[in-house]
């Protein structure tokens, strides 16, 4: 028995056997096990400390033998399977569903003191844990607490909200009203397209009477509140804010009264804001705050409310310490210190795809997330064809393009080699690549190379048109998107355009413009036209450049396929074949959507590190 873990199973096998075994040992120290303890031996004591909750307890070997919860925590640091070496240098074999629940409850708690500290949202995770113990005591404020999570109440939509809602938003709001009955924030994190503002003002009327609400959201979609705020919730005030004197503003706001501001100004006004109690606090596209160290993420961690929900088709876009960002807004300490959390669950998920931590984080979440997907709830929205148009460069193409990539490698090799500057040197020059690919003049303007994915619009371009079709054209380079404009100027093709210069009214006409029947095409950069936008009219979407993250793409296709949309909508990505467009396609195939695997069940999970980024440039991923 070479394996330590084996020789152990065999000693406890032996040790159970009635008849006489004889052994032959060899030279060395003696291995012994002595003891078994299995769920029923565990004993535990749980009461209020503080805001929190503190387990004390032990788990019962023999009659005069007992080890404490947190030393026994410690002693999991450093197991062999299911054994554990005890002070004396002897084995403890616990059972396989013991260690589990063990594994469990130290994910879901932190040491403090002689004890383990437990947040009260955890509670729900760990409630079947403390039923299955061998003794379990609690005090009035646990057993209250439990019996808070399990009221469930039974709201009916306002009767002042002028809209019919579909069964699922009708569940949606009432989700959103029974977290708000317990004193808990949550995430609304449908599939795009599928009315998460409607079902948010729902929920909103339910309390409005008991004081404000502050949505922030976006510059592009607060145009979309006011208006949906308008027609589906007339007994609301929608209030921009931003003009004139900004603390007397807030010093007049009261019931009824819902104020909409730009993530800008929430960073900019982040001492009047937060002085304020609202009743609902709503962050829209929250995304927007998954980034810890942004001033406009620490802004909202300062805001109070009564209420506090988030609305996001993309709850984690790249890694995991978006997801723990985004519950330190909603529910802070819910998922611990960042530290903690990225050691329990980003790194053994994100690198070792650890199944049981992705089971752990899902259980936990489950509660404060609701997803639902578009094919799902939507039987009758019509079929939507996604197709990639592979594109042959021409030989000053394919010449100025490996003339980059070897001087970009070079480039590389001489950066200095600082705490993040290799990775954004990297980038940079994947960029440059990647710019090649939609157009030699974008870094190039007197090279006079003819861009072949240039060419390959034009056709398709021209084909739809014949066919009286419309389409939403994206591309990340705005640049781009003006070299787009001539052509089709050229063309006599008419067409609207929006990038994240445009001003609010402007983006609010040309949509309208659009929906209205004025122009075959809209040209619209990927940041800006994401999110917030219905854009039915059009009926194809072109990708011009395909993005490091699948789900902002998803997110810009999904403008034209959504609720009101009659026609199968086709997607089309144009790809230049043998570069980097290529390989970012191949990684949308690895790494897409990582709320969805983590939502939904698959098991890996990943971000582009600069190692990845490495690979882009000298072979495949």
């Amino acid at each position: 028995m070479g394996d330590p873990e084996a020789a152990l199973e065999l000693l406890l096998e032996l040790k159970a056997c009635e008849k006489p075994v004889v052994l032959e040992w060899p030279r060395g120290e003696n291995i012994k096990v002595c003891y078994t303890a299995s769920f029923g031996d565990l004993n535990l004591n749980i009461k209020k400390f503080r805001e929190w909750f503190k387990a004390t307890g032990a788990l019962d070997i023999e009659k005069d033998l007992s080890i404490d919860l947190v030393k026994l925590m410690k002693l999991l640091d450093n197991p062999s399977g299911r054994f554990v070496t005890l002070d004396d240098g002897t084995f403890l074999a616990i059972t396989q569903t013991l260690k589990e629940r063990l594994d469990e409850l130290k994910a879901y708690s932190t040491p403090h003191g002689k004890g383990l500290r437990i947040a009260p949202l955890v509670v729900p995770a760990i409630e079947e844990l403390t039923e299955k113990t061998g003794s379990f005591k609690s005090d009035k404020a646990w057993k209250m607490h439990c019996k808070k999570l399990k009221e469930i109440v039974t709201p009916t939509v306002p009767g002042t909200l002028q809209a019919q809602l579909r069964d699922y938003q009708v569940n949606g709001f009432k989700w959103l009203v029974q977290l708000a009955h317990w004193d808990v924030g949550a995430c609304l994190a449908d599939d795009m397209g599928l009315g998460k503002t409607v079902q948010a003002l729902a929920a909103i009327l339910m309390n409005a009477g008991k004081g404000p609400t502050l949505v922030v959201a976006p510059l592009s979609v607060m145009g979309n509140w006011q208006d949906e705020c308008k027609k589906f919730a007339p007994t609301l005030n929608p209030l921009f804010f931003g003009p004139g004197n900004r603390k007397k503003f807030l010093d007049g706001v009261g019931p009824f009264d819902i104020v909409i501001s730009s993530y800008g100004l929430l960073q900019v006004e982040t001492e009047n804001l937060s002085g304020v109690q609202w009743q609902t606090l709503v962050l829209d596209e929250a995304q927007a705050i998954k980034n810890m160290k942004t001033k406009r993420s620490k802004a909202a961690m300062k805001l109070n409310a009564v209420f506090r929900m988030i609305t996001t088709g993309t709850p984690v876009e790249n890694h995991l310490d978006e997801l723990w960002t985004l519950f330190n807004f909603l529910n802070p300490g819910f998922l611990g210190g960042f530290k903690k959390f990225k050691n329990t669950f980003a790194i053994p998920i994100e690198r070792d795809q650890d199944k049981k931590a992705i089971g752990r984080l899902r259980k936990l979440i489950r509660p404060f997330i609701l997803r639902r997907l578009k094919p799902d709830v939507l039987k009758e929205l019509p079929e939507k064809t996604e197709i990639t148009l592979k594109i042959e460069m021409s030989r000053d193409e394919a010449l100025l393009y490996e003339a980059q990539r070897l001087k970009a490698i070079e480039n590389i090799e001489n950066a200095e080699d600082k705490a993040g500057a290799k990775h954004l040197r990297i980038l940079a020059e994947l960029t440059r690549l990647r710019q090649i690919c939609c157009n030699p003049a974008l870094i190039l303007p007197d090279a006079n190379i003819e861009s072949s994915k240039l060419k390959v619009f034009g056709n398709v371009v021209e084909e739809l048109l014949e066919n009286r079709h419309k389409a939403l054209v994206f591309s990340q380079f705005v640049g781009h998107l003006n070299i787009l404009k001539k052509f089709l100027d050229k063309k006599k093709i008419f067409y609207q355009y929006l990038d994240g210069s445009t001003p609010a009214k402007a983006r609010r006409e040309r949509i309208a413009a659009f929906q209205n029947g004025e122009g075959d095409l809209f040209l619209i950069s990927l940041k800006a036209g994401g999110f917030g936008l219905n854009l039915t009219a059009a009926d194809y979407v072109i990708h011009m450049d395909p993005w490091w993250n699948p789900a902002v793409e998803d997110q810009a296709s999904d403008r034209a396929h959504r609720i009101g949309q009659t026609r199968p909508v086709t997607v089309y990505r144009l790809v230049v074949k043998d570069s980097i467009e290529e390989k970012i396609v191949k990684l949308h195939q690895e790494k897409r959507d990582l709320a969805q695997r983590l939502l939904a069940g698959s098991d890996t999970a990943g971000k582009l590190n600069a190692n990845d980024l490495l690979k882009l440039l000298q072979g495949d991923v």
